[in-house]
């Protein structure tokens, strides 16, 4: 190796390397002859050439000045204590906490030990807002954000994932701590690039739920390190952090005829599977049928048929008459309802009047649902996937999963939406709704099993 005089510069989410033939996690470009690396790896590239005793001048840093920042007040309890111990130890990796056990106020206390200008990554507008209060509230000073048409960068900002990928190039060398809320999103081919681009040599990741649907969870030691702590909901429960709380599956029977249609599309859906050659529980399965459906007529009609019987099966009217069963039973009681389209939600809203939430809820619509649901005005709403996540939700003790996925980060974020502790020490309950004899108790069966593993 020959060794000239050596410089590291930042151009654009790539560490430059000036002075050297050849470096690990770095490539050569016969052109320049300069090395180029991803932003990921500047400590990994420091720690090599200290390791080799190679002296270099650093130009890559450009960080925004930060005064120190004030203790928090706050005690905390005896497993963030835990959490954040573990990760202080590397300085990187995620720690998995259910809603409401405090993620939000262990990141703001590693933010303090660091001291160092941070960048705290949300999936939503809403996020940044939440953040940006706790943290001006605690650090007495101006937090910056990115996102919603703001661009305000300060030592301690707050950016939507979308933001921050746009942003990454420019900013990507300004910060030494970089918080990714909500992590589990991280690992999208597009979100990804976010951490490959900053140079950030202290990681956080917070999250309710570490896996993914596609398995990209595998990427987490190369993106910000390995899960330093973790602990359930049910664990926290026995120890009177959250509360405890009991699921319960109620199955229901379809009318005759909903049944004899469901029936049905079933078998033209498996009939088109046949004849197309596709395996059902073959890898990727429904993603290839979506894929085929686009120029061949039969997948298009499994497809259909498919859609047509799970239709059936998530809108039965007997989901509505145990519904009412339901709320009945549970008068007074503080109800969220849970659904997994927006059709849905219309429906029991305008059968039950209850206020609902979607996605399509105006700012003003939203909060005053919440709002009421918070000082009692509502005993109940309905949603759908809206509330799984980045929206400050007033405490609930009964949940109706009336439809969902097979996802169990959606389920555990739906229990998570009932498990503050309650004044009068009471249990949580969340039960779900599922047509018996139809793909929907394998659905429930999977967010089980996968909440098991």
């Amino acid at each position: 190796m020959t060794v000239k005089s050596v410089t590291l510069e930042y151009q654009k989410g790539i560490i430059v390397v000036k002075g050297l033939d050849s470096l690990p996690f770095a490539t050569l470009d016969s052109r320049t002859k300069y090395l180029y690396s991803k932003g990921i790896n500047y400590k990994k590239i420091t720690q090599y050439l200290d390791g080799q005793k190679i002296e270099y001048d650093d130009k890559v840093l450009d960080l925004l000045p930060l005064r120190d920042l004030p203790k928090i007040k706050v005690e905390l309890r005896d497993y963030q204590l835990e959490a954040i111990e573990s990760w202080s130890s590397e300085k990187m990796g995620s720690i998995v906490l259910p809603t409401g056990a405090g993620k939000t106020l262990i990141g703001l206390k590693i933010i303090e030990i660091v001291n160092s200008p941070t960048l705290i990554i949300v999936p939503t507008i809403d996020l940044i807002k939440q953040w940006t209060k706790i943290l001006s509230r605690n650090f007495d000073i101006e937090i910056g954000s990115i996102g919603g048409g703001i661009e305000n960068i300060q030592p301690i900002t707050v950016s939507t994932y979308d933001s921050a990928y746009i942003k990454a190039p420019w900013i990507g060398n300004k910060f030494l701590l970089i918080v990714f809320d909500e992590v589990h999103h991280l690992p999208a081919p597009s979100y990804r690039l976010i951490a490959e681009t900053f140079v950030a040599p202290f990681r956080l990741g917070l999250t309710a739920t570490i896996q993914r649907e596609d398995h990209l969870e595998e990427d987490f030691p190369y993106l910000i390190g390995k899960s330093t702590f973790q602990i359930t909901a049910r664990e926290l429960a026995d120890n009177k952090y959250l509360a405890n709380y009991n699921i319960e599956r109620r199955k229901i029977f379809m009318s005759s005829d909903e049944h004899s249609k469901y029936k049905e599309y079933m078998t033209t859906y498996y009939t088109c599977l046949k004849k197309i050659g596709l395996q059902l529980y073959s890898s990727n399965a429904f993603k290839r049928l979506i894929m085929m459906s686009s120029n061949n007529s039969v997948a298009r009609r499994a497809l259909v048929a498919r859609n047509n019987a799970t239709d059936i099966a998530l809108n039965s009217r007997s989901k509505m008459d145990e519904i009412r069963n339901i709320l009945g039973e549970n008068k007074d009681v503080k109800t969220i309802i849970f659904t997994q389209h927006n059709k849905q939600v219309y429906e029991i809203s305008n059968d039950f009047l209850i206020p609902f939430i979607t996605h399509k809820s105006s700012k003003e619509e939203r909060e005053d649902v919440l709002d009421g649901f918070k000082d009692g005005r509502y005993k109940a709403i309905v949603t759908s996937k809206v509330l799984d996540e980045g929206i400050d939700v007033p405490d609930a003790q009964l949940g109706i999963l009336v439809s969902g996925t097979g996802s169990s980060r959606e389920f555990i974020q739906r229990l998570g939406r009932l498990l503050r502790p309650k004044d009068d020490n009471s249990e949580a309950k969340l039960i779900e709704i599922v047509s018996s004899g139809t793909a929907e108790t394998l659905t429930s069966e999977r967010r089980h099993r996968n909440i098991k593993k």
